[in-house]
């Protein structure tokens, strides 16, 4: 198997056929260039140039050699070269998802701060369904998404709380629950709670679905939903209740469905999540900017 340096050495003194200019292009002693042709002409058994005093020049197999490395490695350092400026660099086009109308917003936001300090970087926003989020994240399609924690999965990441908000309990506009001032999460016992795709991580369903109230007493499953849509749907026929975030009460307002607070309901927490291979400049950048939007520090950087 052949070493970088082999390579390189062979095919900058196929170039220059000249043992001090290839020396000097790999910033190397002319001893060294020697040295690794002399090796790489052992190890295949034949010459690979012909030296005279006045001149070097390929050989049969030597030029037959290059013509068929040179393409080679001509693919293999472009595809590397790529492949540090996508995780370095700054440009190109960061696609971010989102699920309901909060994210959106949020995210368009960050998005137009991002790109006015990074011009070169476009940002693509992908509404995604519940269930499709974290397929979508794993299989490449979208860099970034914006979602609930908490988030345990070793193949994906997550930054920093960026929002913070009350929970609310979505229930149909007619159940009793509908008219009193706040719920409990004990009161989950007396309901069906609707249920979360299991394309969702098992901690978020676990913190969002419960199968038991604080005290034990065991919460009946109710049906399952892909879309927020179709939740909300679902609530509002009957079928169960559901925790969302009190955002849902401005932006999802329904008259089949109220919005009562969960009084001792921990807030629900949103973020970034990316791939934990995926952070790359533009997964980072970005998450600094989104962090500087809610921070409300975005004017001074």
């Amino acid at each position: 198997m052949l070493e970088r340096h082999e390579v390189e050495a062979f095919l900058t003194l196929a170039e220059e056929l000249h043992f001090g200019r290839t020396a000097d292009r790999l910033h190397v002693s002319t001893a060294r260039i020697s040295q690794i042709i002399a090796r790489l002409e052992r190890r295949i058994g034949v010459p690979l140039f012909n030296r005279t005093s006045r001149r070097v020049e390929l050989t049969t197999v030597g030029r037959r050699l290059h013509e068929e490395v040179r393409p080679a490695w001509d693919r293999i350092t472009t595809a590397f070269e790529r492949a540090v400026e996508t995780g370095r660099g700054l440009t190109g086009t960061l696609r971010v998802a989102f699920v309901g109308a909060a994210g959106g917003q949020l995210l368009a936001g960050a998005a137009e701060l991002f790109r006015r300090r990074r011009p070169d970087c476009d940002v693509l926003l992908r509404e995604a369904q519940m269930a499709d989020l974290m397929p979508w994240l794993r299989d490449g399609r979208v860099d970034l998404a914006l979602g609930t924690f908490p988030i345990d999965e070793p193949d994906i990441a997550t930054g920093p709380v960026l929002v913070s908000e009350p929970r609310v309990l979505a229930v149909p506009a007619r159940h009793p629950f509908a008219r009193r001032a706040s719920v409990s999460l004990e009161d989950l016992a007396a309901v069906k709670l609707l249920q979360l795709p299991d394309t969702l991580p098992g901690s978020l369903r676990a913190d969002r679905t419960p199968r038991t109230t604080p005290g034990g007493r065991p919460i009946e499953p109710g049906p399952s939903a892909s879309t927020f849509t179709e939740m909300l749907t679902l609530i509002g026929a009957g079928h169960g209740v559901f925790p969302v975030g009190a955002h849902a009460r401005r932006y999802y307002a329904r008259p089949d469905v109220a919005y009562v607070p969960l009084g001792d309901a921990p807030p629900l927490r949103w973020g970034l999540l990316w791939r934990a291979d995926g952070a790359t400049a533009r997964v980072r950048a970005f998450g600094q900017a989104a962090q500087d939007l809610v921070d409300g520090t975005a004017a001074a950087t």
